[in-house]
């Protein structure tokens, strides 16, 4: 299969001009150096790549550079010969629209120690579906069961649950045989996050107050807010629970005290997608592709668009209208 001469890209600049993105025609030989070059099929959209795309966050540590910190295609061209003309791959993070060329563009040149076949079980559309969101889900129930969450501790609470790695976890945790608590602040979406498992659905005002300990409600829990919410849910997680931090939607800052972990051996975990060792990459989407595969991905799947749709996307999501997953689609 042959590469066109020019194809087109969302790509992100810097300099005297200003901070602009938008579409751009380009060449294979713009693209960040690697071992394998995929035409690309989808992409998806991601709190990161927002920030990256507005200028509202300094995630490019370079400019230029195509934006999308996820991609998934066929194989066109591979000097590493664990990748033939024809594989199905798929990255995410691994310094996508970073330090490197992202995944919006019809094309993309990637490294191959990152290339994940595409496990079975998973179509690439369900790949982009997934993408860094239901990873770092994923990532954050591996992390948790390493440190010896079971269902038998409690519910699991789920912060910003109508986002994409919110939704997500929701279903993927319900698929793991864990009980879900939903916590929004968006009640008119209740019916929606039951649908996908939580068996309760739970206002922000559950966790608006941040006391050093609280009586415990929760086994542990997934947070995607930071601030108030974070310290509110380890002031009221059970002996011996887990809660991962994988966002900050609200804000970075923490204000807690060390009693959850002194007095309950509660235990805060970190939960970074984007430059997880390989083994714990495969692991991770070992079990996407089948036991903790969301039931549910189409539904979580809220919206679909082209490279000229990105923008409103951005605005949408940096406003807190974050809902679902947006798919980017590419082939």
């Amino acid at each position: 299969m042959s590469v066109p001469s020019a194809f087109n890209a969302f790509r992100i600049r810097n300099d005297s001009a200003g901070y602009r993105s938008g579409i751009e025609e380009m060449s294979i030989d713009d693209l960040a150096p690697g071992e394998i070059v995929i035409r690309t099929a989808y992409s998806s959209v991601n709190y990161k790549d927002a920030l990256a795309g507005t200028g509202e966050g300094k995630i490019l540590r370079f400019f230029p550079l195509v934006g999308g910190i996820d991609v998934a295609g066929h194989v066109v061209s591979s000097t590493d010969p664990a990748f033939k003309e024809g594989d199905a791959v798929l990255v995410t993070g691994c310094g996508l629209s970073e330090t490197r060329d992202g995944g919006y563009g019809e094309y993309a040149r990637i490294e191959a120690k990152w290339a994940i076949p595409l496990p079975a079980g998973l179509s690439l559309r369900e790949s982009m579906i997934l993408g860094t969101a239901g990873f770092t889900a994923a990532l954050a129930l591996l992390r948790m069961e390493d440190n010896r969450q079971t269902p038998a501790l409690g519910p699991l609470a789920v912060t910003g649950a109508t986002g994409g790695v919110g939704s997500l976890a929701v279903d993927i945790y319900t698929r793991a045989g864990y009980e879900v608590h939903a916590i929004s602040g968006k009640p008119e979406h209740a019916d929606y996050l039951k649908s996908l498992g939580a068996t309760q659905v739970l206002g922000r005002d559950v966790l608006a107050e941040a006391r050093p300990l609280e009586a415990a409600r929760f086994g542990g829990g997934l947070d995607n807010v930071g601030g108030t919410m974070l310290a509110s849910l380890l002031a009221r997680t059970r002996p011996y629970g887990n809660v991962g931090s994988a966002g900050l939607a609200a804000t970075a800052d923490l204000p807690t005290t060390v009693m959850p972990f002194i007095i309950r051996g509660v235990s805060l975990l970190g939960v970074a997608s984007a430059g997880t060792a390989r083994d714990l990459r495969d692991e991770v989407w070992k079990r996407l592709a089948t036991v903790w595969k969301p039931a549910h991905l189409e539904t979580i799947c809220t919206r679909e668009v082209g490279l000229e749709g990105l923008p409103e996307v951005f605005a949408g999501m940096l406003g807190g209208g974050s809902f679902g997953r947006t798919l980017v689609r590419l082939g």
